[in-house]
């Protein structure tokens, strides 16, 4: 029996995404697009326990608020340890910022790293 085999590494439940962390800040400039990107995304395949690597690409119009950018990587942080899948994680992502900012126009895009031969986005939009 190959070593590997079985092996799992232990992660946190969905109940580990610290939504509380997001911040909204007042805005009353005029119309803008909005375009935040990282290359830092991380969360756990569920199935397998190995991490899933990617870049999220969040755009949004806002209407009075905008998100704290310190907030939202905190945020985005405490995804890392979390079995979630890919499809799961971007609507969770979309959820908590829509509801925190209400913005006139959002759109998320979770852009995975090759897993097994196969590339994955995910993308909502409003």
């Amino acid at each position: 029996m190959p070593k590997a085999e079985g092996k799992r590494y232990e992660f946190q439940s969905q109940d580990a995404i610290d939504a509380g962390v997001l911040e909204a800040l007042p805005y009353e400039g005029g119309r803008q697009n909005i375009i935040i990107e990282s290359a830092e995304f991380s969360a756990v395949c569920p199935f397998s326990g190995l991490p899933d690597y990617g870049e999220f690409i969040i755009e949004y119009i806002p209407d009075k608020s905008i998100v704290e950018l310190k907030a939202l990587k905190y945020y985005i942080i405490s995804f890392r340890n979390v079995g979630i899948y890919q499809e799961d994680a971007i609507n969770r992502i979309f959820n908590d910022l829509t509801e925190l900012l209400d913005p006139q126009w959002f759109k998320i895009a979770l852009i995975y790293n090759t897993r097994g031969g196969m590339d994955t986005t995910c993308m909502m939009e409003t």
